[in-house]
């Protein structure tokens, strides 16, 4: 039911709010009700739906419409046992009322148990006017199962009941996608375009599945089809744009990004791709100018502040970079990239404490590359944090047990600690694994490296017959 369409239903809604609060009693035949309801329903006044049905069901106890909303809310707020017991009382007077079974199937569903759900509304598809209706809600019970087949198959049926339901061709080929069966949804399509050759949504869609394929050339087709059905179609615009910048033509893909701007409001997706094309183009100016718009119309946007962030680590503007990682990381605290990049600057600028803190957030969030553990491990020695430096390597080495960056590192450490005989077998280990890398105690602990004991060892290895 659609908000109330003329006056009576306007003047209904007037009569009762204006009821509400003098706390007079107006009375209000059923149909009103519902059309007072389902107005507060779809505008989100759940507390004004809850008193028109409680006040509707007073003046109409015996509504069988004004019940169902009833049982609607108290399954909206979970509560599933009340909801149930007024279903069964209805049940026993409704029996071939279809909402009594998609109701009870809520119910079931909310709890977890779709398979009953399924059934209970089989049972109300038997005896439906709205076929489609009640299939939709077949085959979203089937995708809570993940069982995708199924789930495919009643969308189409949808699908072939009525050509125009969009949300069922979406919902096949979001079931095509899960099963990572891309060329049977092209097929698919294609059998759907031969019906429905304007269909600018199954063009897109082809698009997005030669787009998966790495097709481009066959999406930047299939997009192409679907502006020719639809010249407004603003997702054809910017998909083709995608597949321009994966072709390296970056002019066209401006060109394509720049329509979008014109038809509706612009996107910060599209301001943020613009400013990219332009910075693949080389003019770092241009790609700023956009960058700088693509937060201005939206400010949580973080790839927008990042974006910005490495154009001035590229500058050498540590200081702007900076600034602008920070906003990033206040809109997103758990993105790992954003806290390497926090790191990076910050050790760039020398705030050392400022970067370490940046690398362990990263291992903290779960990225544990090698590198991240080093540059940690070298910060905390710049500090003078000697035994979490070794903390650090402990860490890393169950990552990377035979490691010789590890190695010599610990060696160097123990060496400070005044552990000589760890520093002695860590040294030894790193020769073993990689001679190479004793490079990193020549440059990190020189006094070490120099030392006449560590240079007989190294010898040594170098010719084992000394």
């Amino acid at each position: 039911m659609q908000l109330p369409p003329n006056e009576h239903d306007n003047f209904s809604l007037s009569r009762f709010e204006s009821m509400l609060k003098t706390n007079d009693v107006y009375f209000f035949d059923s149909e009103e009700f519902e059309n007072i309801i389902q107005y507060y329903l779809e505008n989100g006044k759940i507390a004004l739906a809850k008193k028109a049905t409680k006040l509707g069901l007073e003046q109409h106890p015996s509504a069988t419409n004004l019940k169902l909303y009833q049982i609607e809310m108290h399954i909206f707020e979970n509560e599933l046992d009340i909801a149930e017991s007024l279903l069964d009382e209805l049940y026993s007077l409704e029996q071939s009322n279809q909402e009594v079974y998609i109701q009870k199937a809520n119910i079931f569903s909310r709890r977890d148990d779709h398979k009953k759900a399924i059934q209970l509304l089989e049972q109300a598809l038997e005896i439906t006017n709205d076929e489609n209706d009640v299939m939709a809600l077949i085959g979203m019970e089937y995708l809570f199962l993940e069982d995708f087949e199924n789930a495919k198959l009643v969308f189409m049926k949808c699908l072939e009941n009525d050509e125009e339901d969009y949300s069922a061709l979406y919902n096949v080929i979001y079931c095509f996608e899960f099963l990572e069966q891309h060329q049977q949804a092209i097929d698919y399509l294609n059998d759907f375009l031969n019906k429905n050759p304007y269909s600018e949504v199954a063009w897109h869609q082809v698009g997005k599945q030669y787009y998966i394929l790495k097709e481009y050339k066959k999406a930047l087709a299939a997009f192409d089809f679907a502006i020719i059905s639809d010249d407004r179609f603003i997702g054809a615009y910017l998909e083709k744009g995608k597949v321009q910048e994966k072709l390296n033509q970056y002019e066209d893909a401006i060109e394509s990004y720049t329509i979008t701007l014109g038809l509706d409001d612009p996107t910060s997706f599209a301001l943020l791709r613009i400013g990219k094309c332009y910075e693949k183009l080389g003019d770092n100016e241009l790609a700023l100018q956009f960058f700088t718009k693509c937060v201005e119309e939206d400010g949580l946007l973080d790839k927008g502040w990042i974006a910005i962030t490495d154009h001035y680590f590229r500058k050498k503007d540590y200081k702007k970079a900076l600034y602008y990682i920070e906003k990033a990381i206040n809109i997103d605290s758990e993105n790992v990239r954003y806290w390497k990049r926090y790191a990076r600057i910050n050790l760039r600028l020398h705030l050392f404490e400022e970067a370490e803190h940046g690398y362990r957030r990263t291992l903290e969030l779960g990225n544990y590359e090698l590198n991240t553990w080093l540059n940690r491990c070298d910060l905390l020695l710049k500090l003078g944090e000697f035994e979490a430096a070794i903390k650090n390597l402990l860490q890393a080495s169950e990552f990377y047990p035979e490691n010789a960056e590890i190695e010599f590192r610990f060696a160097g450490l123990y060496n400070i600690l005044t552990e000589g005989r760890k520093a002695t077998y860590h040294l030894k280990n790193g020769l073993k694994f990689n001679p190479d890398y004793v490079i990193i105690i020549e440059e990190l602990f020189p006094n070490f490296y120099q030392r006449p004991s560590v240079q007989q060892i190294i010898e040594k290895h170098k010719n084992p017959s000394l």
